[in-house]
């Protein structure tokens, strides 16, 4: 394997990582909102009002972004 052939090997791997295009996301968003909403619901369990707080204010600003990037990506 000569030089020009990793390189190009290796530039290729930053356009599409794990076949997934730059203008396309896989939904990690929404997975880390729903582990924050759980800790806020374990948190709120507990009386621990400041972490539960906190966690769902974190899970809704998730959700929020996933949303933008959702309609983003329906757009383009």
């Amino acid at each position: 394997m000569d030089i020009g052939t990793s390189i190009r090997s290796v530039g290729s791997r930053l356009h599409s990582v794990d076949g997934v295009s730059p203008l396309q996301f896989s939904g990690d968003f929404l997975e880390l909102a729903v582990v924050f909403l759980v800790i806020a619901v374990v948190a709120a369990i507990f009386g621990a009002r400041g972490i539960a707080g906190l966690s769902m204010t974190i899970a809704k600003w998730l959700v929020m972004i996933f949303l933008v990037l959702a309609i983003i990506s329906v757009l383009l």
